[in-house]
């Protein structure tokens, strides 16, 4: 799962891929370019290859900011997929990827602007991001 949001805001964007490489990571930037239409955002990302591809294509309207190597905790939409975890996989068994896949979905449908203010906003994010 690809997902972008806004500690200040709430606002999310999240796309289900089949795979975590440059070809989807792409398509992602390009889906969420879209739904910023004239608007632009700031994508904190870390080291992975797939974030720093010669491949990338990046939309005009959204840029990309690199954590330092190694430091997963700075990113707020790790405490959101921890969310995640906590909520849709822990101590959960499902019968098969398409199960998972629709749980995952319905529990993204379920939360609000305000939940995500409240896993994710953090004081020492620059207020630019």
């Amino acid at each position: 799962m690809y997902t972008a949001l806004s500690p200040k805001t709430g606002e999310d964007f999240s796309l289900l891929a089949p795979f975590v490489n440059t070809d989807c990571f792409n398509i992602f930037l390009q889906e969420m370019s879209v739904w910023l239409g004239e608007r632009k955002a700031i994508i904190i990302v870390d080291q992975a290859g797939w974030h720093k591809s010669k491949g990338l294509c990046i939309p005009n309207n959204v840029s990309l900011y690199y954590l330092p190597a190694y430091s997963p905790e700075l990113n707020p939409v790790e405490r959101f997929w921890q969310h995640i975890k906590d909520n849709v996989l822990k101590n959960e068994i499902y019968e098969s990827l398409e199960h998972l896949e629709s749980s995952l979905s319905s529990f993204l449908k379920t939360i609000m602007p305000s939940d995500i203010i409240s896993i994710c906003n953090v004081n020492y994010m620059p207020y630019y991001l």
